[in-house]
């Protein structure tokens, strides 16, 4: 078996203790994935690291991004990694934008560009306007921005280049989240290379309380939580077919109200550097924190109306052949993962809690489930693992070490990556929902 480059020094993650992530005997299928990310990258990345306490997602995320990155497509492999450097910037994630400027030149990018995305042409410069937008605000996407991307003219994007783009930039959106949200460090050589922060701006500040802390409590804590799973599952078998459609309404609206109230303390962030703002342009646009008087909560989307199984999926594959079905396995894969255990509880069906997760990513960003009880977000989700969400999930730059310690304090480090696997493919999936359909309303 060859042997894998051992990460040396701090290890792949802030948060996350190095002997957590490399368990001895890994299961052989990470380690044959592993390799075959070496193989086919020639480095082993942090992301693939951390990700690989979950080898069957890692698989699904990796052939999604290889497919993107590296596979036959309508647009050039340097534009892609522009594409990518434009989006992680979003989020001023310095790890991101530092491996894609790397990746960029290696595939034989022009140096200029890489002075800011001034110096880029103008048509990757004409994305800006939707990398803002499906970064902070996605429900605000029109058709009219499509129609301007395709609009004739030298400048214009092909309906497949731009769907191409549209998956790049949440992809990368998304990923910024994942790395913020797990405290991925930079690689040893890109520390050097690109002048990286650690991912987080506030990592360091934040006191590193160990997981166990408070012991007594957090079990506590756990037991709650079982014990409110049990509930639910009775009530909802009595109140089967009794709640009406207003009610489970005025659920979604008043959790997607309390939401605008979850939100981290607001840290000034001081140290934007320059090899990250030169690709941001409007940096001081983000999430619309609505807790200011007078500013709305987005308008609700109704998710039957426009589904990912139902179009999304079916337009992405028509436009973007093979992503659409590798996209939904990478979805399904994340939203079915289970090994039935809550902390130290075997055999626990944890549908409910994943379900709560996912549903409250959407929520935050206005996506209404019709046949969903919003009230199980309230009683499965304690506040600091709301704050912990709608942090990564919408400003992941505020992340802190902090924010991950103070949730679920007795479960494993595992069981908050696999949280952060959620968040990510729900980001994602939300973002992506927005786009399309205005895709689908300019074809329409």
């Amino acid at each position: 078996m060859s042997r894998l480059p051992q990460q040396l020094g701090k290890g792949p993650s802030t948060f996350i203790p190095l002997g957590e992530i490399l368990q001895d005997g890994a299961e052989s299928s990470l380690r044959q994935l592993l390799i075959e990310a070496f193989v086919s990258a020639g480095r082993v990345d942090n992301i693939t690291v951390v990700m690989g306490l979950h080898p069957q997602y890692l698989s699904s995320f990796w052939k999604t991004q290889s497919l993107l990155l590296r596979m036959d497509g309508p647009l050039p492999y340097h534009k892609r990694h522009y594409i990518a450097i434009m989006a992680a910037a979003r989020h001023q994630c310095s790890y991101l934008v530092g491996l894609h400027m790397g990746e960029f030149l290696q595939v034989g990018g022009n140096p200029a560009w890489l002075q800011g995305l001034h110096c880029a042409p103008q048509k990757l410069r004409n994305l800006n306007e939707i990398n803002k937008l499906l970064a902070h605000r996605p429900w605000l996407i029109t058709k009219e921005h499509i129609e301007a991307l395709l609009k004739t003219g030298e400048n214009s994007w092909s309906l497949a280049e731009l769907v191409q783009a549209l998956v790049l930039l949440t992809h990368y959106h998304s990923l910024a989240s994942f790395v913020f949200g797990c405290g991925i460090n930079p690689e040893e050589e890109q520390d050097g290379g690109h002048g990286c922060r650690p991912p987080s701006p506030h990592s360091d500040s934040s006191p590193a309380s160990d997981d166990s802390s408070g012991g007594k409590d957090a079990m506590r804590e756990v037991e709650a939580l079982m014990e409110r799973m049990k509930l639910l599952q009775e009530s909802q078998l009595e109140e089967e077919g009794s709640v009406t459609q207003e009610e489970m309404a005025t659920r979604f609206e008043l959790e997607k109200t309390e939401s605008l109230l979850v939100a981290p303390a607001d840290i000034a962030d001081q140290s934007l550097q320059s090899n990250v703002l030169c690709f941001v342009e409007d940096p001081d646009f983000g999430y619309k924190d609505f807790t200011r008087r007078g500013e709305q909560a987005p308008p609700t989307f109704r998710a039957q109306d426009y589904t990912w199984e139902d179009h999304g999926f079916s337009l992405i594959n028509r436009l973007y052949p093979d992503v659409g079905q590798l996209l939904d396995e990478k979805f399904q894969v994340v939203y079915n993962l289970t090994y039935n255990t809550i902390a130290m509880h075997c055999g626990v069906d944890t549908s409910m809690l994943r379900r709560a997760i996912w549903n409250y990513v959407h929520c935050v960003f206005g996506i209404r489930y019709d046949d969903y009880d919003y009230g199980e977000v309230n009683q499965l989700l304690e506040r600091s693992l709301k704050v912990y969400i709608k942090t990564v999930a919408c400003y992941p730059e505020k992340t802190t070490k902090r924010m991950y310690t103070q949730f679920w304090r007795h479960f494993k480090h595992s069981e908050k990556v696999h949280i952060n696997l959620l968040l990510l493919e729900a980001r994602m999936q939300a973002a992506l929902l927005y786009a399309l359909r205005a895709v689908t309303r300019y074809m329409t």
